[in-house]
């Protein structure tokens, strides 16, 4: 099992809420977020990673860089990079993002959803085009 340490030591700051916090509303920072105790409503710590740790527990709607679960999460998860659910997690909810690992044991009750990444546009005589756009002839 990941531990918290192994996981700050990839990444600057990070807020922790520990198992004797209790949260209900939306939570939104700027920062990673670990979670090892209890959270209700929305999180959307957007452009950063969400941990929820092994005593966490969460009934939220999601949207994050990227979100591992170790312990419970009820609701939907929208990352835009990736999820990774490790050994211990238990998810009831539907799954948005581009990328997804699931540890043998997890249990997940809910759908998948994988999204292509965004296209990369071209930039040809300073405009930028599409790669369907830059295919075509140019007409003059």
């Amino acid at each position: 099992m990941e531990t918290l340490k192994a996981l700050d030591t990839t990444r600057g700051e990070m807020t922790r809420i520990g198992k004797s916090i209790v949260i209900k509303g939306e939570l939104s920072c700027s920062e990673d977020l670990y979670i090892d105790g209890q959270v209700e409503g929305t999180i959307g710590p957007k452009g950063n990673r969400l941990i929820i740790g092994p005593n966490g527990s969460v009934k939220a709607n999601v949207s994050a860089c990227a979100v591992i679960v170790q312990g419970k999460l009820e609701g939907t998860i929208h990352a835009s990079d990736r999820v990774d659910l490790k050994q211990s997690a238990i998810v009831v909810g539907n799954i948005t993002t581009q990328r997804i690992s699931i540890e043998e044991g997890a249990h997940l009750k809910g759908s998948v959803n994988i999204q292509k990444e965004a296209p990369k546009k071209e930039v040809l005589g300073g405009t930028a085009l599409s790669p369907s756009e830059a295919a075509q002839p140019t007409k003059r």
